[in-house]
């Protein structure tokens, strides 16, 4: 049997026996991005059409943006303000505030770029195209292709490798020399292309000015300087069996092969938040040549044989069953139509679950450089709000998966980025706010590390410019992951030391109000606006509940590191009497948890954000348990919101309700957040509403993967849910999962979780610990397990 034949019936054989849990499949090409098929190694990228005349790649660096180091100073005096905003509060003329607010900002964030697109174009013998198929296989990361044209079989097979740091394309033909294409490089950016030797290498530069999408047409919105911005390469090498290698039209390509191998090398100058990528940035053409060379010399089976171990040691950590299921093995597109109607696909409520994970595994591995607003995956040079660092919320959700679902490590990216932030974050507590200590970080963030609040010197509305409890939330998760992971090295040496520079500003930054009490004065909840009795709409006031939900999660965290190290005795002090005098909760007259200081109207009461609910998630204030009165106030302000919102906002509100232990609540937004939103080809459109696009993207919309990565963390938040006391399983387990098993949860205290489960109740539970410790179990009925496990052990407990 020819070695070709072989593949073809290999692949076939895989294809048809594809399971729906670890599979997106299609019986046609892409024509939107958001029916693309996207690959990464967390920092590469590719959004893969699939076409067959022309197959069609988007490429993207994660570390390839617009712009260059913050300009700390950008606004010196900005803090000579905030005394009128204060005074003009002090004296309840809010719309005074709201314009004195405006002075308190700077520029906006820059932008993240695509790279390029790389075009294949095959030259087909005329003939009816059959059996199209493409799929993506995210246990193993890997994409293909095939079809058939002329009864000649075609296919591709796609994957970016993380210990190679290339692409790979493998093409195959069933007939001998029947393999003909070219290979094309374009970009939106500067660029230069040319065929030397046998690669075709591409060269260019990113814009120095990217202005946000969002305003607009506007002269100079995109700014390109030759002696600045980041630079990138992109080099490409067709490795042939078989033919002629050919340089046509700017490119290189095969004719008469049979078999061929495309080798994918990107790099960026960037080298780090705070340094300039031309003066002081890393050699792109040269690490692209590199890496270029490296891999081609390797073979193939070794290529993907190491992409597979490095891939699928991530993957593989977590699994998830919910039981039989009588859903056809249909395109995922279809199976997205058909469960919009209501109809049971478990496997694809797995299928989701997992892809949260693939999709975090495939873009979050690069230091300091976190995933952005789309992942790494952006077809625009204004993209959707710059596709950058949106830290009142959506760069946070991001990463609620990464410790519960099991990929602790890839939550790097975050926590380093913090501390970038918190470097320019001390300049800009200084100069907006006139806060001597610690560090600030406010809305948007992007790769260099911007900490200020936007809104152009002014011409910004405060609703979204000025909040500015952006490092407060972000520091949270540098105690999240020493509680998973009880790494007391890195509490000591990188989260303990941030933390307390975020507490020291909220420490500076509390004033007292007319009772007494401490708040923050100015205060935004993010993007809402109240009314006053007036009938004033307005976005500045003070005493805001998120604000002071969030300083309490930091101040309750940042006492609870200083006592674990055994240090900083009398900050902590501070910080506990602070926390006696924060100003509480409050509970409207709507029954709902209060977001401002007084009972004012919302002016959107269905507004997407909730973010004065941070206590109950991903806070942990608000518990039914422990404060039943201020969580029914938390399902109250649900109910008053309602279910339909965008795609990433269901994806905190599943969460929502798996603390309030609804399981059947949470499942239902489940169910809508994968609601089927057809591609427009626009970048913003949010008639359709949120859910899910046809290759399983989160439809804000337009495209946000915050949505997935929130959905994802929420089905762990349905099957465990722990803190520093007890593990509890099933905590909102819906009726519609009456029987299944999970592997691989991790909860607080370094623990990870087996579990199956029968009509509701679990069975059987598997424990094993990290570091050794006490696992304190409960299902919240009559299950009850003190279980002491030793480090790298495990214990099982028959329910």
């Amino acid at each position: 049997m020819k070695l070709t034949t072989f593949l073809f019936l290999l692949c076939c054989a895989t294809f048809a026996a594809a399971q729906s849990t670890r599979t997106l499949w299609f019986d046609e090409p892409a024509k939107f991005f958001e029916e693309t098929l996207v690959l990464g190694n967390g920092r590469i990228g590719a959004s893969v059409f699939g076409g067959v005349a022309v197959d069609s790649m988007f490429l993207n660096d994660a570390t390839l943006w617009s712009g260059g180091p913050v300009d700390r100073n950008m606004n010196p005096d900005a803090h000579t303000h905030l005394a009128a905003v204060r005074d003009a509060l002090a004296r309840e003329d809010y719309p005074a505030a709201d314009s004195l607010n405006k002075r308190l900002q700077g520029s906006f964030s820059q932008g993240f770029a695509p790279l390029g697109t790389l075009y294949l174009n095959f030259q087909h013998e005329k003939g009816e195209v059959k059996n199209y198929y493409r799929e993506l296989d995210i246990e193993q990361a890997v994409s293909a292709v095939r079809y058939e044209v002329n009864g000649v079989k075609f296919q591709r097979e796609y994957f970016i490798s993380a210990p190679d740091s290339v692409m790979v394309i493998r093409l195959w033909s069933s007939k001998k020399g029947a393999l003909n294409f070219d290979l094309n490089f374009k970009s939106l950016l500067k660029y230069s292309v040319a065929a030397q030797g046998e690669a075709l290498m591409a060269a260019g530069y990113a814009p120095v000015v990217a202005e946000p999408s969002y305003r607009g047409d506007m002269p100079n919105a995109v700014v390109f300087n030759e002696g600045k911005g980041t630079r990138f390469a992109a080099q490409f090498f067709i490795k042939n069996k078989g033919g002629e290698l050919v340089k046509n039209g700017g490119g290189i390509g095969l004719r008469n092969g049979t078999e061929a191998t495309i080798f994918v090398s990107m790099a960026t100058s960037f080298n780090g938040f705070d340094k300039d990528p031309v003066k002081e940035g890393l050699d792109a053409t040269a690490i692209a040549k590199r890496n270029l060379k490296n891999a081609s010399a390797k073979p193939h089976k070794d290529l993907l044989d190491d992409h597979r171990k490095d891939y699928m040691r991530f993957f593989k950590r977590v699994s998830l069953d919910l039981g039989a299921t009588a859903a056809p093995n249909l395109p995922t597109d279809e199976r997205l139509i058909r469960y919009a109607k209501g109809e049971e696909d478990k496997n694809l409520e797995i299928l989701y679950f997992q892809y949260g994970r693939y999709l975090l595994i495939s873009s979050s591995r690069t230091p300091g450089v976190p995933a952005n607003l789309q992942g790494i995956w952006n077809p625009y040079v204004r993209p959707p709000w710059s596709s950058n660092y949106t830290i009142n919320i959506n760069a946070e959700e991001n990463y609620w998966l990464a410790e519960t679902c099991n990929l602790s490590e890839l939550h790097q990216p975050l926590l380093s980025f913090i501390k970038n932030v918190s470097t320019n974050g001390a300049t800009t507590a200084k100069n907006f706010y006139g806060v001597q200590r610690g560090w600030v970080a406010c809305h948007n963030s992007d790769i260099w590390a911007m900490s200020n609040p936007v809104g152009d010197f002014g011409k910004g509305d405060p609703v979204w410019a000025n909040w500015n409890m952006g490092g407060t939330w972000l520091s949270t998760h540098l105690w999240e992951h020493f509680t998973f992971t009880q790494d007391v090295d890195f509490l000591k040496n990188e989260g303990y030391p941030l933390m307390k520079g975020a507490a020291e500003f909220c420490l500076d930054w509390l004033v007292k109000d007319k009772k007494g009490q401490l708040v923050t004065s100015p205060s935004t909840s993010p993007e809402n606006k109240f009314v006053t009795p007036e009938g004033f709409h307005g976005a500045t006031f003070y005493g805001g509940t998120a604000d002071l939900a969030m300083i309490k999660e930091l101040f309750e965290q940042t006492i609870a590191a200083a006592k674990t190290l055994k240090t900083d005795a009398d900050f902590a002090k501070q910080l506990e009497t602070a926390l006696a005098q924060l100003a509480p909760y409050q509970i409207s007259k709507t029954g709902g948890l209060q977001e401002w200081y007084h009972d004012w109207q919302d002016e959107d009461p269905k507004h997407r954000h909730q973010s004065h609910l941070f206590g109950l998630h991903p806070g942990h204030q608000i518990t039914p348990a422990e404060t039943p009165t201020l969580a029914d106030a938390c399902r109250r302000t649900l109910e008053i919101k309602g279910d339909e919102t965008t795609g990433w906002s269901k994806g905190w509100r599943i969460n929502l309700w798996a603390r309030l232990r609804d399981g059947n609540r949470a499942y239902k937004m489940y169910r809508e957040l994968l609601r089927f939103v057809p591609p427009d080809g626009l970048k913003t459109n949010m008639s359709n509403g949120g859910g899910t696009y046809p290759n399983l993207f989160d439809a804000h919309p337009p495209f946000q993967i915050d949505g997935n990565f929130g959905g994802a963390a929420a089905v762990a938040e349905m099957l465990v849910q722990s803190d520093d006391k007890q593990i509890h399983l099933l905590p909102a387990l819906p009726d519609a999962w009456k029987s299944g098993s999970v592997k691989g949860l991790c909860t607080r205290g370094g623990f990870v979780i087996d579990m199956d489960w029968k009509d509701g109740r679990v069975v059987k539970v598997n424990v094993f610990s990290r570091t050794g410790g006490t696992a304190r179990l409960t299902d919240g009925k009559d299950g009850r397990w003190e279980v002491e496990v030793k480090k790298g052990a495990s214990v099982e407990v028959a329910w």
